[in-house]
């Protein structure tokens, strides 16, 4: 991938949050879980609440979710320092890989607006309180709703199946449209995204940096997007049959960067350490649900594993601009929960959190390279249980 303008990756030590599930495969924040550090799944926080926004024009363009709606977005105004600062976030939430799981697809509010909350609330970094997001609480924050099933970057369809694979379109009408609401006139923009929304962070953000002049102040972020070619619990590639499914049915090859493709596999970038099915046996159901129920010899693999991720961004963390925050919790999606993004008792590294590490790196106040030590010894973590 060529140079980026600074590249924040925020990936989570969460095993748990890897696992196939049939049609799916779906984003943490969908599935049930009783508690993440002693806090309610129910947010205690009082969140702004934000209309859902359809791009309306963009059916003009072939940018429709999978069963050719409108796509949309949730916006909050940006105001006073922050009015010509933009975030935009990518919200996450799976892919799917053959026409049965797309089909199904479709019929949730991750392949068609008409299912989709017409209002959600902003917490973590889209939050508007300065005592809950610092350094964005006033600038213009969208979040870019997923439906496509492909990171936003399909561009294809399946006539018979009645399915449209436009995330690329998608993401390009949105920016558009934004454009036009005064992104344009932005002195500083930065992509966020998480897990599905994280990966295309990633590839879309050479992209972002080519919208702006270069005196705009571009950066992208990526939490938990950064998905590794390593071997499951079977010691099979169970995911990279499944991104293969992914790239050739929605057409991502032709809209991935050259010089990715020009050196990797376009389905060579993604892995799960335990889906169910490289588990027939359910050895490792109980430890995919708690952390607390892991053995000690799946403790040792999941060490492995961090230790190959470590090793694989080793290149990447030399480079000045980029920043890490690694942290050892069984947990996912940490900036957009507000528990996790900023609050009294939010994990740290060091004595410092993922928002003021965030800013920190964003505005150049000082080098972010936070690489946590080795589960289970990080007391700070909010981790996720599962029913």
């Amino acid at each position: 991938m060529k140079k980026l303008m600074g590249l924040w990756v925020l990936f989570i030590y969460g095993f748990a949050s890897k696992c196939v599930d049939g049609f799916e495969y779906l984003n943490l924040t969908e599935l049930p879980f009783d508690s993440f550090h002693g806090v309610s799944a129910v947010s205690a926080y009082n969140p702004l609440i934000v209309g859902l926004t359809l791009i309306q024009g963009a059916a003009s363009k072939g940018a429709v979710c999978l069963d050719g709606t409108l796509p949309g977005y949730h916006m909050d105004h940006g105001y006073g320092s922050g009015a010509h600062s933009w975030l935009i976030q990518l919200e996450g939430g799976g892919w799917c890989n053959s026409v049965r799981s797309c089909v199904y697809r479709k019929t949730t509010r991750r392949g068609s607006s008409t299912y989709m909350e017409k209002q959600i609330p902003f917490t973590g970094i889209l939050s508007n309180k300065a005592d809950e997001n610092p350094d964005f609480f006033n600038w213009n924050r969208v979040k870019l709703r997923y439906c496509d099933g492909a990171s936003f970057a399909g561009d294809g369809e399946d006539k018979t199946a009645e399915l449209e694979f436009r995330g690329q379109r998608i993401w390009s009408a949105a920016m558009e449209d934004l454009m036009s609401k005064g992104m344009s006139d932005a002195n500083q923009a930065l992509l966020s995204g998480c897990s599905a929304g994280g990966l295309a962070s990633i590839l879309h953000c050479d992209e972002f940096r080519d919208l702006f002049p270069g005196s705009t102040k571009v950066k992208c972020l990526s939490d938990a997007g950064l998905f590794l070619d390593a071997a499951d619990v079977s010691g099979g590639h169970t995911l990279r049959t499944f991104f293969s499914g992914v790239v050739s049915l929605q057409g991502v090859e032709k809209n991935l960067p050259s010089t990715c493709t020009n050196r990797l596999d376009p389905t060579s970038v993604q892995s799960s350490l335990a889906p169910t099915s490289a588990d027939p046996s359910g050895y490792w159901h109980n430890c995919r649900l708690n952390h607390e129920h892991c053995s000690e010899a799946q403790i040792l693999f999941l060490q492995g594993f961090r230790n190959q991720m470590l090793n694989a961004i080793k290149g990447f963390s030399m480079a000045n601009q980029n920043g890490l925050f690694i942290n050892s919790c069984f947990a996912h999606c940490q900036t957009e929960r507000q528990d996790t993004w900023f609050a009294d008792d939010s994990p740290l590294i060091g004595n410092k959190g993922i928002a003021l590490s965030v800013g920190d790196w964003y505005f150049d106040r000082e080098g972010i390279k936070a690489i946590d030590c080795p589960y289970p010894c990080d007391k700070t973590c909010h981790h996720l249980v599962f029913k």
